[in-house]
């Protein structure tokens, strides 16, 4: 009988965002007033910007030069999922054209001024996976670490 355990590894940027296109919600993380802000937040990717629509008044982005997304898909139950995390410039989606095209694409949390369209350009893009790896897999791996090959 083979033991399961937990193994985490990291996700190459295409297949992160290639994951991220797969889910609609987030969170955005920004900083205001020098303190930490996390937002629910719903994105779409299009044309190699990650466009979020967040419950945060417009204000808040527009001071700060970098902003960062998270996603993630957790099953607590199998303990397994992922999560990636896109941290780049962002600025606000001011054309009322581009604007209400988002606006019919997310769905937002809330209405009037703390509704607020946003870009980022993924400059890091990071992601983990956590899943099961049976134990003569996760031996394997650990001997050719501990051999040096």
């Amino acid at each position: 009988m083979t033991s399961t355990t937990r193994r985490m590894t990291e996700m190459m940027g295409p297949e992160a965002l290639w994951l991220l296109r797969g889910t609609t919600g987030g969170r955005l993380v920004f900083v205001q007033r020098g303190l930490t802000q996390v937002r629910p937040a719903v994105h779409v990717l299009e044309n190699g910007r990650l466009i979020v629509r967040v419950p945060a008044p417009e204000g808040a982005l527009a001071g700060p030069a970098v902003v960062t997304y998270n996603a993630e898909e957790i099953d607590a139950a199998r303990r397994s999922g992922w999560s990636i995390s896109v941290t780049g410039p962002v600025g606000l989606i001011v054309d009322v054209d581009e604007a209400a095209h988002y606006r019919r694409t997310l769905p937002g949390w809330v209405f009037g001024p703390h509704d607020t369209l946003a870009h980022i350009s993924p400059q890091t893009v990071r992601g983990y996976r956590l899943a099961a790896a049976t134990a003569a897999a996760a031996e394997i791996a650990g001997s050719g670490r501990s051999n040096g090959s």
